[in-house]
């Protein structure tokens, strides 16, 4: 059964647009029914972040899940990482995420998790569209079965002492000057008490959400507003947040955008070298940097990659027993802690590498000379653009002129109408020829399918 809903990360799109509050019932009915299993009373975890829809999304999928006989408990705007934790800390039988991640205020979306805290598998998801697209009337819970719904007081207080309980007891943050930037979303009032409570000293950006800012100018998809509070401040660090803190991006002291690829390049060293790797390697996606695979070959670390999506990269983690994985965007998977990216945990990481070896952040996150990597996107309105002759003719020869020291990269995006188009290679001339050639090739096809 083709996939209506469901995308690389959940359900996401306009709110009041895919994401209405007849979906959003719907969808608590039907993942009420599918996580129904035993006896017990069963119940669900709902978090949000800032964005003025989540209240109406909120709202609908209490109804869906009570009406289906499942308790709910509403923990109100917290990160992503937060609610994949509770709905195993607090037994519950299934997990809600309310959020678009790094998206506009106008998007909204749904994650689900599984009791065990991870993301739903194809299978699962494939079952909830299923009923969807079914009458559940039928399946509704009796009068006296229905369910109940309250709100949890303690949420932030949980998943900061989780976040802390990260570090080595040794470590401490005294001395550190550090600008957390929270992109007006969901971890506003976590990330800097945490931080504050390790010893910081915190300066905070991006934490007066009004409903409509989140992300904008601000978190981990715009630097530069952290960039310019670091140099401001003469801060140590700049740490840069997403809408729901499932991810994260760095800034050193000089206001230097650190990615995904180098801080994994840090955390791997640092595990490597405390033995604390589960297996010599770690797991990225397509997108991650030749330079950082090159480097960690150097290292002895090999790094298969997967197709991008962070849910793909834990899928391959848990099959082949890695412990450490990410994307080059800043979702970074550390299972020992988490069974989703978290934003915090992994910046507390690299906080404790650059505490250890008492270096600027500068020196600490370079360990590789990243390859010049050129990435644009393609918008389209309808068929399939890949698929003209000229297209693939030009994949071709992009890939043909790059060799073996390159590579190409084509895919389309999984929350938007994009194809996204990447090139690398050691020449940054020669890469941003084949990216544009591509391009042009592309937008052609998808003119003429218009």
């Amino acid at each position: 059964m083709s996939r209506t809903y469901f995308g690389t990360d959940g359900i996401r799109g306009r709110a009041n647009g895919l994401i209405t509050p007849e979906l959003a019932l719907k969808v608590g009915q039907a993942a009420g029914l599918v996580f129904q299993r035993g006896e017990h009373r069963h119940r669900v975890v709902i978090g949000k972040d800032t964005r003025l829809s989540g209240y109406m999304i909120e709202y609908a999928m209490v109804a869906g899940f009570t009406s289906v006989g499942m308790d709910v408990l509403l923990l109100g705007p917290v990160p992503t990482p937060a609610v994949a934790m509770l709905t195993r800390s607090m037994r519950s039988d299934l997990g809600v995420m309310i959020s678009a991640s790094h998206n506009l205020f106008e998007d909204n979306g749904i994650k689900l998790f599984g009791p065990d805290g991870f993301k739903l598998s194809d299978d699962v998801e494939r079952e909830i569209e299923s009923l969807l697209q079914s009458d559940l009337s039928p399946q509704l819970a009796k009068s006296r079965d229905l369910g109940r719904a309250k709100r949890i007081e303690s949420v932030h207080a949980r998943y900061i002492e989780f976040a802390k309980r990260t570090l080595p007891r040794a470590i401490s943050l005294e001395g550190m000057r550090i600008v957390v930037d929270c992109a007006n979303g969901a971890a506003y009032k976590v990330a800097p008490e945490a931080l504050w409570e390790l010893g910081a000293e915190v300066f905070s950006i991006g934490v007066e959400p009004n409903g409509f800012n989140i992300n904008q100018d601000v978190g981990s998809t715009s630097p530069d507003a952290l960039a310019a509070k670091v140099r401001e401040m003469r801060a140590d660090i700049g740490i840069a947040l997403d809408g729901d803190a499932d991810r994260v991006l760095l800034v050193d002291e000089s206001g230097h955008v650190i990615d995904g690829d180098q801080l994994m390049a840090v955390i791997a060293q640092s595990w490597k070298e405390d033995g604390r790797l589960s297996k010599p390697g770690i797991v990225t996606t397509v997108m991650s940097n030749l330079g950082l695979e090159r480097y960690l070959n150097s290292i002895g670390l090999e790094m298969p990659r997967t197709a991008v999506g962070d849910r793909y990269v834990l899928e391959y983690m848990r099959e082949h027993g890695y412990n450490m994985g990410g994307e080059q965007s800043g979702h970074i998977i550390l299972s020992d802690y988490a069974t989703t990216g978290d934003g915090l945990v992994a910046a507390l990481q690299l906080l404790a590498v650059v505490q250890r070896q008492g270096k600027p952040v500068s020196e600490v996150c370079s360990l590789f000379e990243p390859l010049p990597q050129i990435l644009k996107n393609v918008r389209y309105s309808g068929g399939q653009p890949l698929q003209g002759a000229h297209v693939k003719a030009a994949i071709a020869e992009g890939e043909a002129r790059l060799g073996k020291t390159g590579r190409v990269l084509i895919r389309p995006s999984g929350t938007e109408p994009l194809i996204r188009v990447m090139a690398e290679g050691d020449d940054h001339g020669l890469v941003e020829s084949v990216v544009d050639d591509i391009c042009a090739a592309v937008k052609a096809s998808a003119q003429a399918a218009e």
